[in-house]
């Protein structure tokens, strides 16, 4: 077995080491890398805290919002759903508002804007 040293430990003590492996034959006994670094997945925590107000007891006659994420069929999801909610909930509009992208948060005046439009708004994910 190899022993690797920790270098950013994520729960271990620094001297701490893992075990892994050896390595495939035509690798054995050749120096791939020195030092392997490990890092934590785990990301700052805040001590702010934002309270949620409550749903409304019904859709009939309130405006929906949807954060489209921009992944591939969002807005085939998002206008079925605004379909049905206006259909047989009694939405009166549905309002949506696109991400520069998938991977980052929607930009604050985005989100500025669907809190002040729209009495519930929806965030969703589609492939």
């Amino acid at each position: 077995m190899t022993q690797i040293r920790v270098l950013s430990p994520v729960g271990l003590a620094s001297a701490d080491t893992l075990r892994v492996p050896p390595l495939p034959g035509s690798l054995a006994g050749r120096t791939i890398m020195s030092q392997i670094r490990v890092l934590s997945p785990i990301g700052l925590t805040s001590a702010h805290t934002a309270s949620v107000p409550p749903l409304p007891g019904s859709l009939a006659g309130r405006t929906i919002g949807f954060i489209d994420n921009r992944k591939a069929n969002f807005d085939l999801l998002a206008d079925e759903i605004g379909a049905i909610l206006s259909a047989e909930h009694g939405v009166k509009a549905v309002i949506r508002r696109r991400k520069a992208n998938a991977a980052t948060p929607a930009a604050p005046e985005i989100l500025a804007g669907l809190a002040k439009d729209c009495d519930v708004v929806f965030a969703g994910s589609a492939d």
